[in-house]
């Protein structure tokens, strides 16, 4: 009665606030407003039964009773029950077959427990004894509840329960089942630490204290996700990073309230100040030398086991145009090619917008010859420029897609070859002109020069929005929709860092480190937006 009666008043509350936000000024934003809020305190309620957490008690039967239920009916489950010494003490060793070694159980672990022993003059003392003198295992902890367990099950660790103990011993026992430690798939390089991250948590904290070298690095671990907690690795820099810095993000990871966490994405998409821009707010990376830099300018990382992607906190976005190999090569160098970049980042946004205002508004800008050479290869071209643009970019973005889908071998041959072919026979069959297959080709090369590939998708999605522009307003268009995505991007935070930092707010000392690369020995402080502990670099 109560359920219904609660149900349909959300209803008619929802809809009073519609009436009601309808007819005040700015009504759809405080609609919307209302509905997060609403949502939250939804999505903070109870969980439900099978998730609500289990304290264990310490009498041995009722707890692995309640293990079994809980974890049902799993044939690579393996539950050994036995008795500790000469005493009648019920013990049970609970592992997953396939991760556990059991090689090392079986000789290290049960001949110890069911061996004869001195038993303490207490029953209480047992579970002590065992901890501290029987046991010759180098990791072990405790989980006091079935939620802390878990996630030490699903490494291989082993879950020793004693009677009379309210807690179970995790021992390392793991076999982890990894990969090796190889190049960069997604960020080629030329010069550097060819070594990348990979899907072992270890692995990837290892390497981080390897090429950090510093007793200042802090390594945090916590538990993201409800129904398979995986654990996530908050990485900083004691004596640099800001601790406001550190406690927000450890205060949103904390907040993530979902089943499964299977990637680091998902942490990106539940930490990022603003869901509803384009452009991402937190970087990633499988780099270790990038991830050791950021750490050093007081950034904070974040790992997450079995993701071979780290997370950078916060970002700006001269930060997604920037290398590792913009410092290990010399100043003069580093900064041409990244001016580079940021030329390309440009072409690759405006290209074909200008192409279009052009070519259906601005005549008169084209040079004569050029003209002419334009409007002869145009000549029996069907459809007017801003469809012939369309046209081409779509096709190079499924061909794109197409590529990253297929297998290496072929993916490299269906982009080359289906590229030249579709062009070619586009031009033939008279549906795009030969300076439009041009236009194209050069914002698709372009495009390739973006380090980070989510920043490269925020620019081609920006690229849709000047071609319409272009081809309703002209290079008007092209320059107020610039602005616009200026006057977004200068709102734009990360962590509570201006995005366009240092250019917006302007601050003259970073522009060492921005579009020109000063030589390192200039390059005495870190940057004042990050609000450091230490902001000189050395000294």
């Amino acid at each position: 009665m109560w359920t219904f009666i609660s149900t349909h008043m959300i209803h008619w509350e929802v809809l009073l606030q519609a009436v009601l936000c309808s007819v005040a000024p700015y009504g759809v934003y405080k609609l919307g407003a209302w509905l997060k809020s609403a949502m939250t305190i939804r999505s903070s309620g109870k969980p439900d039964t099978e998730e609500r957490l289990y304290v264990f008690t310490g009498k041995f039967e009722k707890d692995l009773s309640e293990i079994r239920d809980r974890l049902g009916p799993n044939d690579d489950l393996l539950i050994r029950t036995f008795q500790v010494g000469e005493s009648h003490t019920q013990a049970a060793l609970i592992i997953v077959k396939e991760l556990a070694d059991k090689n090392y159980i079986d000789t290290h672990i049960l001949p110890v427990l069911m061996s004869d022993f001195a038993m303490p003059s207490c029953a209480d003392d047992l579970p002590s004894q065992i901890k501290n003198r029987i046991l010759t295992v180098s990791e072990l902890g405790e989980a006091g509840n079935l939620r802390d367990l878990l996630p030490g099950l699903w490494k291989g660790n082993a879950g020793l329960m004693i009677d009379g103990c309210p807690s179970v011993f995790v021992l390392a026992t793991g076999s982890e089942k990894k990969r090796s430690l190889g190049e960069p798939a997604t960020e080629a390089l030329v010069r550097g630490p060819r070594i990348s991250f990979n899907e072992s948590l270890a692995d990837n904290t290892a390497l981080l204290r390897q090429l950090g070298g510093s007793h200042t690095l802090r390594i945090v671990y916590t538990l993201v996700g409800r129904k398979a907690p995986k654990t996530v690795v908050i990485a900083y820099n004691s004596d640099i990073a800001n601790d406001a810095l550190v406690q927000e993000v450890q205060r949103r990871i904390a907040r993530i309230d979902t089943d499964d966490v299977p990637d680091s994405g998902y942490i990106e998409q539940f930490i990022e100040d603003n869901h509803l821009t384009l452009f991402p707010q937190v970087q990633n990376t499988e780099r270790p030398d990038r991830v050791n830099s950021a750490l050093m300018e007081g950034r904070v990382a974040i790992l997450l086991d079995g993701s071979p992607s780290a997370l950078i906190v916060p970002v700006s976005f001269n930060m997604l145009l920037q290398s590792p190999e913009d410092y290990y090569e010399r100043w003069i160098p580093g900064t041409l090619v990244r001016v580079l970049r940021y030329i390309a980042a440009l072409i690759s946004t405006i290209g074909p917008a200008l192409y279009i205002s052009f070519i259906s508004f601005h005549q008169g800008l084209i040079p004569t010859k050029l003209a002419v050479s334009i409007a002869g290869s145009r000549e029996g071209v069907p459809f007017p420029s801003l469809i012939e643009a369309l046209i081409m970019e779509v096709s190079i973005e499924i061909l794109r897609e197409a590529g990253l889908r297929l297998p290496k071998p072929i993916g490299q041959t269906i982009g080359i070859v289906g590229g030249l072919v579709i062009g070619e026979a586009a031009v033939q069959a008279g549906i795009v002109s030969p300076i439009m297959v041009i236009v194209v080709a050069i914002t698709a090369i372009s495009s390739f020069a973006i380090p980070q590939y989510s920043a490269g998708i925020a620019l081609r999605i920006i690229r849709f929005g000047t071609m319409f522009s272009a081809a309703i307003f002209g290079l008007y268009g092209v320059i107020l929709f610039f602005l616009l995505v200026c006057s977004h991007l200068t709102k734009l935070k990360s962590f509570g860092i201006p995005y366009l930092s240092p250019a917006a707010p302007y601050r003259l000392g970073d522009w060492k480190d921005f579009v020109l690369r000063a030589p390192l020995p200039l390059m005495t402080r870190r940057s004042k937006a990050m609000r450091v502990k230490q902001p000189k670099r050395r000294g």
